[in-house]
């Protein structure tokens, strides 16, 4: 049974930060592209970054310079660092794991900047 599971969502003021784990079972992690998504109230589901299984990365324009992906296939865990958080990235946080037609979601972990 292939299970992602999000963590380190929560409550964060602007300007701070917060980190996110994706943590896979039941699949050879290292074998999978990992991207996180995320989808705000009323919008459509957004692709926020992607890492390869060779480390490669990508972003989406509006956290290039303040969001980091990373993986530890040791750990079969995928991270997001987010950095100088603002209001506008308020949303549930999705991880999504796949290889050619096969894809995982994790249920989401809801991130909330406000003041």
């Amino acid at each position: 049974q292939v299970q992602l599971v999000e963590s380190g969502g929560g409550l964060v003021q602007p300007g701070g930060s917060l980190r996110l784990s994706c943590t896979a079972s039941g699949i050879i992690f290292s074998r999978y592209h990992m991207d996180w998504y995320r989808q705000a109230p009323g919008k459509q589901r957004e692709l926020v970054a992607s890492v390869s299984r060779e480390r490669s990365t990508n972003y989406a324009d509006s956290v290039k310079g303040r969001f980091t992906i990373s993986r530890d296939n040791a750990k079969n865990t995928g991270y997001l660092q987010m950095n100088s958080l603002k209001p506008e990235d308020t949303a549930v946080y999705y991880c999504n794991a796949r290889l050619g037609m096969s894809a995982y979601w994790g249920p989401g972990t809801q991130v909330t900047v406000s003041s």
